[in-house]
């Protein structure tokens, strides 16, 4: 298959993904009940995705990490980057754009792939230090758990997974992502 075939393909695994997802909101369902406010400054930075349920792009992900960068007060430039198929596979990045949707809370964003397309994107889990947070959907059908470090106490864990259960989840859908760090914790190539 030529290169250009294969980007042909990509985007449109892409496009059908987001269109999906976006008229999958449209749903009936109820609302994930979202952190009451979000603090943007803090919540910026590299993310390690700790376990998901993963969209077709991330199947097979290893070394995942998720970076926002504040543009302005109501977008979000979005670097998604990680390994396909193991720790050495090839390097996958994809930076969509996200745009805040609600104010004060700053917990619900649209995820732009592409445009015009915005999948939803609740920020439904976040502790106190910004340390750990997880990102659901109204739909119930994708979860992102994330941390600023490669892993997590199993206690932590372990309440985060109710916590999404209690939301309404189907918890045995979730996997985790494999990381693989240094003794100092910084990603190794």
């Amino acid at each position: 298959m030529s290169s250009n075939n294969q980007h042909q393909n990509v985007f449109f695994r892409i496009l059908f993904i987001i269109l999906a997802m976006t008229l999958s909101a449209c749903s009936t369902s109820t609302p994930l009940k979202t952190v009451p406010r979000v603090d943007l400054d803090r919540f910026m930075g590299d993310w390690y995705v700790i376990a998901n349920i993963p969209t077709f792009i991330e199947r097979d992900a290893h070394n995942a990490v998720e970076s926002y960068e504040l543009i302005n007060n109501r977008q979000v430039a979005t670097t998604f980057t990680f390994n396909k198929g193991s720790f050495d596979g090839p390097v996958k990045t994809y930076r969509p754009t996200g745009f805040i949707r609600d104010d004060p809370s700053n917990a619900v964003w649209g995820m732009q792939f592409i445009w015009p397309v915005k999948a939803d994107y609740r920020i439904i889990y976040l502790n106190e230090d910004y340390t750990q947070t997880v990102i659901g959907r109204n739909k119930r059908d994708y979860v992102w758990i994330m941390a600023r470090t490669p892993s997590i106490p199993a206690s932590d864990y372990a309440t985060i997974i109710k916590h999404i259960r209690e939301q309404g989840y189907d918890i045995s859908k979730i996997r985790t992502v494999p990381q693989r760090t240094g003794k100092d914790g910084v990603m190794l190539p």
